[in-house]
C-alpha cells in the first residue's frame, strides 16, 4: 500500500487492515517453510507495509 492510500483510512479501518496484513503475513511465512515461494519479495514488501501502517497509525493516534 501507498502512504496516501494508509493517510486516507480512520484510525479504525487502519487498525483492522494492520490485523489482516499481520496474518497474511504469517501465512506467507508459513507457506514459505512449507514450500519456497517463488517471490520472496513479496514477505519484504509486506514487512514494509505493516511497518508503514504502523507508523502512520501512531502519527495519527498522537494527533489525537
Amino acid at each position: 500500500m501507498k502512504r496516501k492510500e494508509i493517510d486516507e483510512m480512520a484510525v479504525k479501518d487502519l487498525r483492522e487492515r494492520l490485523e489482516v496484513e499481520k496474518q497474511n503475513l504469517n501465512k506467507l511465512k508459513m507457506n514459505h517453510v512449507i514450500s519456497p515461494l517463488e517471490d520472496t519479495s513479496v514477505i519484504k514488501k509486506a514487512k514494509a507495509d505493516i511497518a508503514r501502517m504502523m507508523m502512520i497509525l501512531a502519527e495519527k493516534e498522537k494527533q489525537n
